[in-house]
């Protein structure tokens, strides 16, 4: 029977070329299989012994001993019984808690939210800070006295975290690490991602919010095991994940999926990317707080009446959302509006990919039938009907914290992919 030790770091577990040096080939063949069995079991979580042979093609005996080995360097736990199939239950294999950790930063348009989020994807603790997003790129020294602020009263240490992953919206090279719409760095020397590494002391990821979304639906949300998926993401923008083929699908220069700035109406409101009559203008949060703000302006009778002027005008789309869920008919109308603008967005994007799955996530998402109920209404007008059949509409079930959670993925994904990449150049 094996001994199971105290829990060791990710850190101590990984290896680097001196330590490489030291082992023979064997032995590195045998780590690398144990390293795709650890990031197996943080993107998939707990796993029997018969589905980590399946997954990685080796027999049943070499699967367990390889488990039973990452139990004794205090990686993995066996976490019970998983369900029958017609004999013993197996039993199941997972991380060992608090094993290592990811701070998540998730910019908004007017606020900063920051966690803390341990191997087994649990938030231990998470703040956020109103914050005007701004094209100025002097944000690494704020979000680090931030960063230390969070970690100090989740009480880990900074030594203990892997990775920082960061989403935002805009324009983002996820690989190049560069910004072109906020904190803008294309005119510096350095990536924005250069400067985070270099402050944190730590991998950093830099992806686009929603396909920060997108990729945390795809390996542990409605859109796993998928193949042909549409992630919309509906917050103060509009943005867009593409799944195709089973792959996330970035586009040549990583910028895929901007569905927001599509031309929605001729000689429409300026919007911020500098063209007229986006998508954005006529179907986001920032659009919903607009068209409720002129609602009111024009006596529209509502509960939002009562707002002081002070919180009129800090409005945010949960308010709206709110006032919906009372009872309120002029949120509900602002909110059909908002949701037949998008339904004529999607239906294009449905015509063009042919979806299995379009995944509704965000703030407006919250709205649930307020929003998806005028959408479907929308893409049974604009919407070719053998296409929209064969197409579900689903909300996420990762709730507000997607991006978070796909930042977290971003950064290991990264860090695990590197581990890899050096042990298999060193085997021969």
């Amino acid at each position: 029977m094996t001994t199971q030790t105290m829990p060791t770091d990710l850190h101590d577990f990984f290896i680097d070329e001196k330590k490489l040096s030291n082992i023979n080939n064997v032995e590195r063949k045998k780590f690398l299989q144990k390293l795709k069995i650890t990031k197996h079991l943080f993107l998939n979580g707990e796993t029997s012994n018969a589905e980590v042979c399946q997954r990685f093609n080796v027999s049943l005996p070499t699967s367990m001993s390889l488990l039973n080995q990452l139990i004794e360097e205090g990686i993995v736990i066996k976490k019970g019984r998983g369900k029958s199939e017609g004999g013993r239950k197996p039993d199941l294999y997972g991380l060992v808690e608090n094993s290592f950790f990811v701070v998540s930063i998730h910019i908004e348009r007017f606020r900063i939210k920051l966690a803390v989020i341990d191997n087994n994807h649990t938030i231990l603790h998470e703040q956020s800070w109103p914050a005007e997003i701004s094209t100025d790129s002097n944000i690494v020294d704020l979000l680090f006295e931030w960063t230390q602020k969070l970690l100090k009263e989740a009480k880990v240490k900074l030594d203990q975290v892997m990775g920082v992953g960061i989403s935002m919206p805009g324009l983002v090279s996820a690989e190049a690490g560069k910004n072109f719409t906020y904190y803008l760095s294309e005119q510096e020397p350095e990536s924005l991602k250069n400067k985070f590494e270099k402050k944190f002391k730590k991998p950093v990821a830099i992806l686009n919010d929603a396909k920060s979304a997108c990729l945390a639906e795809f390996r542990f949300g409605t859109a796993k095991n998928k193949s042909n998926v549409l992630v919309i993401s509906m917050d103060w923008g509009i943005g867009l994940g593409i799944i195709m083929g089973g792959r996330m699908h970035s586009g040549e220069s990583g910028f895929a999926g901007e569905f927001g700035h599509i031309p929605m109406t001729e000689d429409g409101l300026l919007c911020h990317c500098g063209k007229r009559g986006c998508l954005e203008t006529e179907a986001s949060g920032l659009a919903l707080v607009r068209k409720t703000k002129e609602g009111l302006k024009a006596g529209q009778t509502s509960v939002l009446n009562k707002l002081k002027k002070e919180e009129l005008e800090k409005l945010e789309p949960e308010t709206i959302i709110d006032a919906a869920n009372r009872g309120d008919q002029f949120a509900i109308n602002v909110l059909s509006e908002i949701g037949i603008n998008l339904g004529k967005g999607i239906a294009i994007l449905i015509q063009i990919f042919n979806p299995e799955l379009v995944i509704l996530e965000g703030k407006i998402a919250e709205a649930k039938q307020f929003i998806t109920t005028p959408i479907q209404q929308s893409m049974n007008t604009y919407c070719m009907m053998q296409l929209k059949e064969r197409t579900k509409i689903e909300l996420s079930t990762l709730g507000a914290n997607s991006s978070l959670y796909g930042g977290t993925i971003a950064v290991m994904d990264d860090i695990f992919k590197d581990q890899v990449s050096l042990v298999k150049s060193q085997i021969s």
